[in-house]
């Protein structure tokens, strides 16, 4: 299956029992409820998917569970995050193996990479395997940018196909699809930039809160890619205060409690993540909740 980079595309949340290990019935039930949902492909172990927190068998097991229950209704993703090329090319080769469709590739972990380096680490991962390539671009986040000139040496590589633009600046976007046209799917990386990156062009979005609101989230893109700026922009509204959360130090924790209020899966996450409490935790519940409430009466 060719990756079609348009739709949403949730980095999913690896579901967890109590104690921490995988909760394969509830991975295999929320994929179910966000194909269900409408959306265009699924992103496994993100950073949302809390990809750096699981093992090496984890993460073989994720995509393995992945895979069998989507059974080729949309592409899978697996987010490749790893500290050494090695082990990033191992990683690239088992995910083929694994069957899934792509790899969204982030910058090698814990090290800032110059130019030079990242494209050699970008690029040794992508002639690794033929899966096509998503770019995870957050220099905030892993102080690693990847600039257009940098983009430019990449998509030398025929397998890179598109990158998840996350530097906040929505210049950006259309600086690459000014530079790069049809060659590169410029992909939201942002819940909260998600309309402004449709109006410049983007047609993809990889969403955190998707997880929670999935269907709401597939009907704010299809509306803003549509050009009905008039309903996407009553539908963001009512969903930005939660689209906020997205860009938050503890946004894994915010997706997996507002995923247990509109889904009823689990909270627990790995450590060293904790759970909310208190005050905290009340004030994302408000917002989850508010949410649900603006939405509900948008359809009165």
């Amino acid at each position: 299956m060719k990756v079609n980079w348009q739709g949403v595309f949730p980095a999913v949340t690896t579901k967890l029992k109590e104690d921490g290990s995988l909760d394969h019935d509830a991975i295999k039930s929320g994929l179910n409820r966000l194909i269900d949902s409408g959306v265009g492909g699924v992103v496994m172990m993100g950073m949302v998917g809390e990809s750096a927190q699981l093992t090496q068998e984890e993460k073989r097991t994720v995509i393995r569970l992945a895979v069998e229950t989507v059974n080729g209704r949309v592409p899978v993703i697996a987010g490749l995050a790893e500290t050494n090329t090695a082990s990033a090319v191992q990683y690239a080769k088992d995910a083929q193996a694994l069957g899934v469709q792509g790899l969204m590739v982030f910058p090698g972990l814990t090290y800032k990479s110059d130019p030079r380096e990242t494209i050699a680490y970008f690029r040794t991962i992508a002639q690794a395997s033929s899966l096509s390539i998503l770019l995870y671009n957050n220099p905030r986040g892993y102080g690693v940018d990847l600039t257009p000139d940098v983009v430019a040496e990449l998509l030398k590589e025929p397998t890179i196909e598109a990158l998840k633009e996350e530097t906040y600046d929505t210049t950006r976007v259309t600086d690459l699809i000014n530079r790069f046209g049809e060659r590169l799917a410029v992909v939201c990386g942002v819940d909260d930039l998600v309309l402004e990156s449709a109006a410049l062009g983007a047609k993809c979005w990889v969403s955190g809160m998707a997880n929670a609101v999935p269907r709401e989230s597939v009907e704010l893109l299809k509306l803003a890619v549509a050009g009905d700026y008039e309903r996407a922009r009553k539908l963001y509204r009512a969903l930005i205060d939660l689209f906020h959360l997205d860009t938050h130090v503890k946004l894994v924790q915010y997706i997996k409690l507002a995923e247990n209020i509109t889904a009823g899966y689990a909270e627990t996450v790995k450590a060293p993540r904790l759970k909310l409490e208190g005050a905290e935790r009340e004030k994302v519940v408000a917002i989850v909740e508010k949410t649900l409430a603006n939405v509900r009466a948008l359809s009165k």
